[in-house]
């Protein structure tokens, strides 16, 4: 309803932003964001959260950046650039599950500690230069096959493996998963690696768009994964929610953003407008919840 609702009054201010042409043209802006909600919807889903998915990316395509710097081929480096993030995940899900500590602790902490390790590494010095015939990677139908089929594969998982009824009883309850004999440091382990991985697929997806990689890449767009993730329904204290919702949420999110930037060209605008969205989408639950 409310993807409908902006819509309308966009095309109501302003018609040319609905065009298939103008809609085509911002679609690139979308997939880097939809990849890492894939996982992140999983990890929200056992209770979890990544707040580092940003800084991965940033990492990752720093080190695709140098490692194309130093002769490694080009799509050779897009695949490091997901070892990369897969392994930064990891150590994400490490931290949590090793110390039981908070995801939001742990992953607040890594998102300072990666950002900082991404300056580093570059030297705050961006790399460019890449061929063309990578740059194509960094295409519209490219990276949405590829969010297609990461959600393709976690709707499957969800609806029609153990795991994925593991993953709900872990967000409802995970003492009750583990006095069931669920593997859940394992699930874990597995969705914190994945999101890394997705990561650093949307990091290489972002060098390729852009043709530059640089450490600031990235900044601030895991508070849109997030936002797309809650506000399509997915319940940040875990348990509900599912890939269905979190495609409007994701809609909703990227067509706000591109609405607000089209209309006033203003980035503090665009911030405050996705906070109060994120707020909304909490309040949306709580009533559900109340309702319920």
């Amino acid at each position: 309803m409310l993807l409908v609702l902006l819509m309308i009054v966009a095309w109501r201010v302003d018609p040319a932003f609905v065009s298939w042409e103008a809609q085509s043209l911002l679609a690139s802006h979308l997939w880097e964001t939809a990849i890492m909600a894939v996982p992140m919807t999983l990890v929200i889903l056992i209770g979890g959260i990544d707040l580092s998915v940003g800084a991965i990316l940033a990492v990752s395509a720093v080190a695709l950046g140098l490692a194309f710097q130093h002769g490694l081929p080009p799509y050779a480096a897009a695949i490091l650039s997901v070892i990369i993030g897969a392994f930064l995940g990891l150590a994400n899900g490490w931290l949590i599950t090793g110390l039981r500590a908070q995801p939001l602790i742990i992953t607040l902490a890594t998102l300072a500690a990666y950002r900082g390790i991404a300056e580093g590494i570059s030297l705050a010095k961006p790399n460019s230069g890449f061929p063309a015939t990578f740059l194509a990677f960094g295409s519209s139908s490219f990276a949405a096959i590829a969010f297609v089929v990461l959600a393709g594969t976690a709707a499957f998982i969800l609806a029609k493996t153990p795991t994925g009824r593991a993953i709900y009883v872990m967000g409802h309850n995970e003492t009750v998963a583990r006095f069931s004999r669920l593997p859940v440091d394992r699930i874990k382990l597995i969705l914190y690696g994945s999101s890394g991985a997705a990561a650093g697929l949307a990091g290489a997806i972002m060098v390729a768009r852009r043709n530059t990689a640089k450490a600031d890449l990235g900044a601030g767009i895991e508070l849109d994964v997030i936002t797309a993730v809650v506000l399509g329904g997915v319940s940040i204290n875990g348990g509900k929610g599912g890939i269905f919702g979190l495609v409007l949420g994701l809609f909703l999110v990227h067509e706000t953003r591109e609405f607000v930037s089209w209309r006033w060209q203003k980035d503090e605008v665009v911030l405050i407008v996705i906070g109060l969205l994120l707020i909304l989408s909490v309040l949306l639950q709580r009533s559900k919840t109340e309702d319920g």
